[in-house]
């Protein structure tokens, strides 16, 4: 099966893609392109997995550069192939040639372009990095490479939608408590439950933060099982493991 890629023509000319999980070597609940070196899944399926994506991202796969994703709002700024696995949310980087690789399952993979300046950034954007702040700062650090935030562009790639995410009562306080207009990202659900809108809540802070365009591809990664990977639809059906998606660009 070929690999199924999701791109957005507000990041073009540059090289990018939303990867599905189709067309990959992984098989069981990891079934499809699982590029999760985390998982319990086999390391050497994974690694031809990754392959796979740095093939298609014209790119070596020491030059697909991903980090230990940790719901944090750090980035990291990345000058050629990383080594180790260093613990950050978000790369930024100028030079042509490097894959930056954002790993999710629910969580928001944002691109980010400014084509004029020659910078890029990923991140990886859960309701804890997004709350603090890892989308301002991946802007931030694009900046210090010499990007114009006003000329960034950043797409939300396949994520968890407000119908599939269902919250209890002490989870919209952490929201309310940094600023009470939060409420509108909360619809009421069952009993004291509340439907949260992830991709609502990561569009207003890219707005918010001065990028001059910020859209989400409106991909459901709970909702389509043949495509995306779903920690959250994982768990329901209690498997044991579930896989990552893959999200990336390069210059």
């Amino acid at each position: 099966m070929t690999l199924e890629i999701l791109t957005a023509d507000c990041l073009a000319p540059l090289r990018h893609g939303f990867f599905t999980r189709k067309g990959g070597a992984s098989s069981g609940v990891f079934e499809g392109l699982n590029c999760g070196l985390g998982s319990s899944d086999q390391a050497e399926v994974v690694k031809i997995n990754r392959a796979r994506v740095a093939e298609a991202m014209q790119v070596p796969p020491n030059h697909l550069v991903t980090v230990y994703q940790v719901h944090s709002p750090d980035v990291l700024t990345v000058e050629g192939p990383v080594t180790g696995n260093p613990k950050a949310d978000a790369m930024v980087t100028s030079q042509p040639g490097i894959a930056l690789a954002i790993l999710t399952a629910d969580c928001q993979p944002v691109l980010f372009a400014d084509a004029n300046a020659g910078v890029i950034g990923a991140a990886h954007a859960g309701w804890r990095g997004a709350l603090d702040g890892v989308l301002e700062s991946t802007v931030a650090s694009m900046e210090a490479l010499g990007a114009n935030r006003a000329d960034i562009s950043a797409v939300i790639g396949p994520s968890i939608s407000q119908a599939a995410y269902e919250v209890g009562p002490e989870f919209i306080d952490a929201f309310l408590d940094q600023d009470p207009d939060n409420s509108r990202f909360f619809a009421n659900g069952e009993g004291d439950r509340y439907q949260f809108d992830l991709t609502g809540y990561g569009l207003h802070r890219l707005r918010s933060a001065g990028v001059g365009h910020a859209k989400w591809t409106r991909h459901c990664t709970y909702s389509e099982p043949d495509r995306f990977f779903s920690f959250r639809r994982a768990t329901h059906a209690q498997e044991a493991d579930y896989g990552r998606l893959i999200s990336t660009i390069r210059l």
